[in-house]
């Protein structure tokens, strides 16, 4: 319920703040909502607006939403050599040391996130490093560290933003276009229904060109997984990093993270439409490519 809540509050937040961005800029720039510029801008500030809110947001969003504890002093041998760890693989990344976090969670996983390199976190849930030994635990922050330096966080968002530009403009391009033809059909009933069907138009279209928006985001994510594998390989060792998604692979686990930090975690969820939405690749596949490389 405590998700839920935060997950609704933010997101009211951060549309409020957008509407109004939204309203200030189309007063500067005078052009009207219901135009070409118009749509432009609104998909712009809702499309890159959002995301890059998002992006500024999300270490704080990922403590409050898992719950996780920041190591700033460690308490046990296993908190210090994570910090340990995570501190030698940063600098051997060429990255500034990420903060180290502790969720509570019995799934095997763990996450990065932050709004840079030089600015991140890196948190590992309590199941992992209970039914995980050292060498893989390891392997699995490699994979963490590796999103960081490899601007994975960045990169996505300016992927997802382009994206959302898109759904929100052409959504309301083609709707204009539909309800424009069916007005001049029948001018009274056009204007006595066209700002309903309008929108309702503009909620179906949002959705179709969102679930294609989301096939090329998860094709990039996949990619963007075996980089991650390929650089905890690097950090680790090739063998720790087969050893970890092994053990994955065997636990027959799904994660239950949420929004961004699904697609950062180590790994994914269930398979939808075969592999067209999903996040990361299977696990046969990705230790198959740390196998040929």
């Amino acid at each position: 319920m405590k998700r839920v809540i935060l997950f609704l509050a933010t997101n009211l937040a951060v549309i409020l703040v957008l509407s109004v961005v939204l309203n200030i800029v189309m007063s500067a720039l005078g052009v009207q909502y219901h135009s070409i510029g118009g749509y432009l801008v609104i998909a712009a500030v809702f499309g890159f607006g959002g995301s890059f809110i998002s992006l500024l947001m999300s270490k704080w969003v990922a403590k409050r939403s898992t719950g996780a504890r920041v190591i700033d002093q460690p308490r046990d041998q296993m908190e210090q050599w994570l910090v340990t760890t995570v501190a030698r693989q940063a600098q051997q990344a060429g990255i500034k040391m990420p903060e180290v976090a502790i969720y509570d969670s019995p799934e095997m996983n763990a996450f990065a996130t932050g709004p840079s390199k030089d600015n991140s976190l890196v948190a590992v849930s309590t199941g992992l490093l209970y039914k995980m030994d050292r060498d893989e635990v390891e392997a699995v922050l490699g994979h963490e560290v590796s999103h960081v330096a490899n601007g994975d966080m960045v990169t996505m968002t300016l992927i997802q933003g382009v994206l959302n530009t898109f759904v929100i403009f052409f959504a309301r391009v083609v709707a204009g276009i539909i309800s424009n033809f069916f007005r001049g059909n029948d001018e009274e009933e056009g204007q006595g229904l066209g700002g309903l069907a309008y929108f309702a138009i503009v909620m179906v279209l949002e959705m179709v060109f969102g679930i294609l928006a989301s096939i090329i985001v998860a094709w990039f994510s996949r990619q963007r997984e075996f980089r991650a594998d390929a650089g905890g390989a690097t950090l680790a060792g090739r063998q720790k990093m087969i050893g970890a998604l092994e053990r994955l692979g065997r636990a027959h686990e799904e994660s239950h993270l949420e929004g961004q930090l699904a697609a950062f975690g180590i790994q994914g969820g269930k398979r939808t439409l075969g592999e067209l939405l999903m996040s990361h690749p299977p696990i046969e596949k990705r230790i198959a490519a740390l196998r040929a490389g």
